[in-house]
């Protein structure tokens, strides 16, 4: 397995918490009032992580100092959740601060579809923030459509470095034979593993950053830990060029269940760890990590090498392994070091929280899903709200309302505690009538809302795949 040494940013943990606690008192009415010096906001987004893939949430098989120490200096969530349990629909949940389901692109689980993708007319995270004096760049995974009509410049970024598609090789960044690497709306070719390549740009965008007297927005959103099952190691390059020999009958089949194993998943995950460390590290050399929010999180719940406990279910499925991801907020003058919340926080809540703290809000005629978090980060409660989920595979549904959750799986339908059984095991359904009703109608009231197109294709999960845990096969 490959080993890692702890970055600077790391031994610095220690002093940071000390200084955050000081500083909480001290500056968080100016930054709730929205009167203090314009923050910068850095936005960390793994792909497929899944909620326990860290070891500050529980995973045992190799360490993330980085983000474990994060966490340290900052705020742990517990109950945070992805828009979507696939990547392209939480995405636009989280950069249009509302439910993916609200436009066309987000119907489609993943984006696959030509000639779909997130409007340029719509009103976005980056473009909400560039009115307000923002700089703003995407550097990795986009996802939301394809040129000419739809790319990160289109959509409110003045710079994007990265990739179009839902996931690269992490050696000859293409996808199916396809090179998918982009300076802006320019293709372009370079070496190196796309996470260290990744983090090489982010550090740029800081330096220039710099070397400017105004806020800006760094969106990083990470491939790892996406397949192809590559780590940065001798395996690993082997992979890749498996993968870039193209068999003679010119089928190539390539997808999550396609190689890999611990020791790989391991690999890159402590490389998505490190990476994050040397951006982190650069941060503070620049003296920008004082007023700068720094937000971990992943798009959706893991695959077949994460590390879901205490859930069931992994990507693709509303079980709460599918959409429960690893959530950490460092916000100085508002969270404080070590703390951890159970506010239920979704992706689309932060457009909302970053704009709030930016002096603006969402556009009228585009109001957010979401809700502005800061009180949960200063350990205040949260009024009580209904969240919902749609997937259409296996025509899933779910809603959650406190400690409760409705959940429907091809018909199967179920009410949970999810704080007393987060394993979604005792279906309470006939137990509790009422509350299930009251559920079920919340779901349906809010899906007559909802964009509905029944072509969208979905990953071809089956049935057998959730027969085990709801007993279907009795």
């Amino acid at each position: 397995m490959a080993t890692h040494t702890t970055s600077s940013f790391t031994r610095r943990g220690a002093m940071a918490s000390a200084a955050g606690a000081a500083a909480l008192a001290v500056s968080m009415p100016a930054f709730a009032q929205g009167t203090a010096r314009k923050p910068n906001f850095l936005f960390i987004m793994a792909d497929d992580l899944g909620y326990a893939d860290l070891s500050c949430y529980g995973r045992e098989e190799y360490e993330t100092p980085v983000l474990d120490n994060l966490a340290a200096q900052g705020m742990k969530f517990t109950h945070g959740y992805a828009n979507s349990a696939v990547c392209s629909a939480t995405r636009i949940g989280l950069i249009t601060g509302r439910y993916q389901y609200r436009i066309p692109a987000g119907l489609d689980e993943p984006l696959r579809r030509p000639g779909l993708g997130l409007p340029p007319d719509h009103p976005t995270l980056p473009s909400l923030l560039r009115q307000q004096g923002y700089h703003t760049g995407l550097v990795g995974k986009w996802h939301m459509g394809m040129l000419p009509d739809f790319g990160p410049l289109q959509s409110g970024y003045d710079e994007f470095w990265g990739n179009r598609g839902g996931g690269v090789d992490y050696f000859t960044h293409a996808i199916m034979g396809n090179p998918d690497l982009w300076d802006g709306d320019v293709k372009v070719e370079q070496h190196g593993y796309y996470t260290d390549l990744l983090a090489d740009r982010s550090i740029r965008f800081l330096e220039d950053r710099a070397k400017e007297d105004r806020p800006w927005l760094l969106s990083l959103h990470f491939t790892a830990a996406h397949w192809p099952w590559e780590a940065n190691d001798d395996k690993g390059r082997a992979e890749s060029a498996r993968i870039a020999r193209k068999p003679a009958n010119g089928e190539l089949h390539i997808d999550h269940f396609d190689g890999g194993d611990m020791e790989t998943y391991a690999g890159m995950v402590t490389s998505l760890d490190s990476n994050v460390g040397r951006v982190l590290d650069r941060l503070e050399e620049l003296r920008l990590a004082d007023n700068t929010v720094i937000v971990f999180t992943s798009d959706n719940g893991g695959e077949r090498f994460s590390f879901n406990w205490p859930f069931t279910g992994m990507k693709t499925e509303l079980l709460e392994g599918g959409l429960r991801v690893p959530l950490i907020v460092k916000w100085p003058g508002l969270t404080a070091p070590g703390s951890e919340s159970t506010a239920p926080v979704m992706s689309m809540d932060f457009m909302p929280t970053f704009l709030a703290a930016a002096g603006t809000a969402p556009a009228p005629d585009y109001p957010s899903d979401g809700i502005d978090i800061r009180p949960a980060l200063t350990g205040a409660a949260m009024p009580e709200r209904t969240q919902f989920w749609r997937f259409k595979n296996r025509d899933q549904k779910a809603a959650r309302r406190g400690a409760y959750k409705y959940l429907s799986i091809g018909g199967h339908e179920y009410l949970f505690n999810i704080i007393e059984d987060p394993l979604e095991r005792g279906n309470l359904k006939d137990r509790m009538p009422e509350k299930f009703a009251e559920l079920k109608t919340a779901f349906d009231t809010w899906d007559a809302n909802m964009l509905h197109d029944p072509d969208a294709p979905s990953y071809g999960f089956t049935p057998e795949m959730l027969a085990d845990h709801f007993g279907w096969n009795d």
